[in-house]
C-alpha cells in the first residue's frame, strides 16, 4: 500500500468518525518522513469557529507539537479538496505536498464545494463579491508598522 492511499484512507476514517459525532466529512492527517506528525477533523459546528477546518487544526496541531511554524518537508493528507483558507495556510506554513481524495466535483451534489469560492478568489479585487480596498493609514508622528516590526527583529 502506498503513502498516499494508507494516508488518505487515514483521513476518510477521521471524516467518517467526524460525521457519527455530528460533524462535517472533512479529515486531515499531517505527515513529516513518513511518519504522522498530527491529525484533526473539521470542528466548525463544535467549536463555532468558521476556520476550524480539519487541514488548519491539523496546521495547528503539527505545529504546537514541532515547536515551530515551519513546516517544510510535511505532506497533508485531506479527505477532500483543501479550500482556499487551507491551501493558503498550507502554503504559508511550508507543506510540500496535498492530497485529497474527494474533488470539488464529488461534493458539489451536497454542498461541499468550494469551486465558487476559488473562482471568486480568481477575479480581481474590484470584482469579487467581498469588498476590498487599500487604505493606506500612516499614524502621524508613528514609526511605520513595518519598520517597527524589523527594528523589533533586531535587537
Amino acid at each position: 500500500m502506498t503513502d498516499e492511499s494508507r494516508f488518505l484512507g487515514e483521513a476518510i476514517e477521521l471524516a467518517r468518525a467526524n460525521i457519527r459525532k455530528g460533524g462535517r466529512p472533512f479529515g486531515a492527517v499531517l505527515v513529516r518522513d513518513h511518519v504522522v506528525v498530527a491529525t484533526a477533523v473539521n470542528e466548525i459546528y463544535a467549536t463555532n469557529d468558521p476556520t476550524s477546518h480539519a487541514e488548519m487544526n491539523a496546521i495547528r496541531a503539527a505545529s504546537h507539537k514541532l515547536g515551530s511554524p515551519d513546516l517544510s518537508g510535511s505532506v497533508v493528507y485531506a479527505s477532500g479538496h483543501p479550500c482556499p483558507m487551507c491551501m493558503a495556510a498550507m502554503r504559508m506554513a511550508g507543506v510540500d505536498r496535498v492530497f485529497y481524495a474527494y474533488s470539488n466535483q464529488d461534493g458539489t451534489p451536497f454542498g461541499l464545494s468550494t469551486t465558487a469560492i476559488y473562482e471568486d478568489l480568481s477575479k480581481p479585487f474590484a470584482e469579487q463579491s467581498m469588498s476590498i480596498r487599500y487604505v493606506p493609514v500612516r499614524p502621524e508622528g508613528k514609526i511605520d508598522l513595518y519598520a517597527e516590526w524589523a527594528e523589533a527583529q533586531s535587537k
